[in-house]
């Protein structure tokens, strides 16, 4: 009786995990369907793809499990610039980035949307913020998407911010040299904003956005907090003048970001901002 038992559970028990993983391919499946379309609308709106990240396939490659998240990372710097002539802080949440993910079996779409920007940098231009919202809105077509959470974010919010006595160049090269040394990092590239608007007349001071990521410990801190993959992963460092010399650099505080989408975070996210902070500081030292 015990053993027949047994044998009932073990069906069972093969029974949930193939519903769960049909469950599962099926989420993906929908994921990569969004994010198809997203590529797909980008290429034809007159933006430049910058980065395509799937952080859960780049995870498994590692050994880590996540649900399904990708994100697409897109510019225009003739919407970026006005942007940045405001506050070359913004250039932290610059330039556009969606992220189609799995959240507790579902699909969803997200992105970061003007109202953000406007509130976590102090942003008073209404024309720059219209243009970037609807060039934005003009890539999400019909697709059901939702903003970034506002609620309970406030100018500077989840900002870590560095000063060095370095250049931009001199900080960016020793910026780069210290993430590229780490061999489980990921190169995803860089933007530099100053010479971008130089190019269309403007004067900004110099400003570099560096984008790389660790897929193993990415997996882990968004195994529970899918969402964050919009803001914090990948990882974003922002290097810019500084008006008294040399330069800031600022970065995402990945525990905060999670208390922002999910209301609580997690020991990784707290780990991950400690091990940042300490090889950017050593680097620019």
């Amino acid at each position: 009786m015990l053993r027949f038992f047994f044998v009932l559970s073990l069906v069972a028990t093969s029974s949930v995990s193939t519903s769960a993983q049909a469950q599962s391919s099926s989420v993906q499946t929908a994921v990569d369907e969004n994010f198809l379309a997203l590529e797909t609308v980008v290429a034809e709106a007159g933006v430049t793809p910058i980065a395509s990240i799937d952080h859960a396939r780049l995870a498994k490659a590692e050994g880590v499990e996540m649900p399904a998240s990708r994100v697409l990372i897109f510019s225009d710097p003739e919407i970026n610039t006005p942007i940045l002539e405001e506050t070359v802080r913004a250039g932290l949440d610059l330039p556009f980035r969606v992220l189609s993910f799995d959240q507790d079996g579902s699909p969803q779409i997200a992105y970061t949307d003007s109202q953000f920007l406007k509130v976590r940098h102090g942003l008073t231009d209404a024309s720059s913020l219209s243009a970037f919202q609807s060039k934005m809105l003009e890539v999400l077509n019909d697709l059901d998407a939702t903003p970034a959470p506002t609620n309970g974010l406030f100018a500077d919010y989840g900002i870590i911010e560095l000063r060095s006595q370095l250049s931009v160049p001199e900080a960016v090269e020793r910026l780069r040299t210290a993430v590229m040394g780490q061999d489980d990092t990921v190169w995803f590239g860089e933007i530099d904003f100053a010479t971008e608007a130089s190019q269309l007349g403007v004067e900004l001071p110099d400003a570099v956005l560096l984008l790389f990521g660790g897929p193993a410990p990415g997996g882990v801190a968004m195994a529970d907090f899918p969402a964050i993959g919009l803001d914090a992963f990948c990882q974003k460092l922002l290097v810019y003048a500084n008006e008294e010399g040399g330069s800031v650099v600022i970065f995402n505080d990945i525990a905060a970001l999670a208390e922002l989408h999910y209301g609580s975070s997690a020991e990784p996210h707290h780990g991950l901002n400690k091990r940042l902070t300490a090889t950017f500081q050593n680097a620019i030292e």
